[in-house]
């Protein structure tokens, strides 16, 4: 398959198009006396552990931020409530860590990866799962600006994310309908959907719905996970469009989508 189709997710194009989620490899279980291989796995391997209380019924993401990077306290409470209504779990909270800035014109995989076993404090521990999102000053590596490519976000473990949070930023401040919070939480929900395993990423589907590229996305129109989603005036678009039809202005994953979630355990 061909790996633009499995790399970066929430990436936004006006041409061309780039998937969603990379391995970034399952470590040895890192340094020290904190066991991290839990949290080492492949993209949509915990779906089941994210949705369900079988092994961990509090959730905490810890938010490492480049110092004046910090997202929304909007699309944090955006996001607590879409885990709430898709996970069965009893606690959902934050913690955060500001961080100097790597000081790089662009970020790679491997060095986003190398970010986290540098600044990751937080680990599964007992029955609190741990997720990390990394909020970066940089754009990634694999943009092509005078094509009009830029990756907003990217699943690369199974509990690792990071949101290329100065190309939201730029994206957010070319219209005047949508917020920054708007475009994280949706960068954000869309990540979690792959991080669930969708579409045909861990998680089965019940019925058939990945779109023809294969790449981990729905065929189902205005889903949350559909690979419209992978385009900046794709997403700009229907965002714009839910607003000025005096929708809630965010999308929401479909039925099917739903449907695959229930099927592990998810709400």
């Amino acid at each position: 398959m061909n790996r633009k189709f499995l790399v970066y997710t929430l990436t936004f194009l006006l041409v061309g198009l780039l998937g969603c989620s990379e391995d970034a490899g399952s470590g040895d279980g890192g340094s020290g006396s904190v066991d991290r291989s839990a949290n080492l796995l492949s993209a949509g391997a915990s779906g089941g552990d994210i949705l369900t209380n079988e092994n961990f019924d509090q959730i905490l993401i810890e938010i490492a931020h480049v110092e004046g990077f910090r997202p929304t306290n909007a699309a944090l409470e955006n996001l607590r409530t879409f885990l709430t209504q898709r996970t069965f779990k009893e606690s959902i909270d934050f913690s955060f860590r500001s961080l100097p800035s790597p000081e790089e014109e662009s970020l790679t995989l491997a060095e986003i990866a190398q970010l986290e076993t540098d600044n990751r404090t937080a680990y599964n521990d007992g029955s609190t799962l741990a997720i990390y999102i990394y909020f970066a000053d940089a754009p990634s590596s694999n943009d092509e600006p005078a094509d009009g490519l830029v990756t907003l976000g990217a699943v690369y473990r199974n509990t690792s994310m990071i949101i290329h949070e100065s190309t939201l930023r730029d994206l957010a401040s070319k219209s005047v309908l949508i917020t920054l919070a708007d475009v994280e939480t949706t960068a954000l929900t869309h990540e979690f959907g792959h991080l669930f395993g969708l579409v045909d990423l861990g998680t089965p589907e019940v019925n058939p719905h990945e779109d023809e590229a294969g790449s981990n996305h729905c065929n189902v129109e205005d889903c949350l996970m559909q690979a419209q989603l992978e385009f900046g005036t794709g997403i700009m678009g229907l965002l714009e469009n839910l607003t000025a039809n005096g929708l809630d202005g965010l999308p929401a994953l479909d039925a099917e989508c739903i449907r695959d979630l229930q099927a592990i355990g998810g709400r």
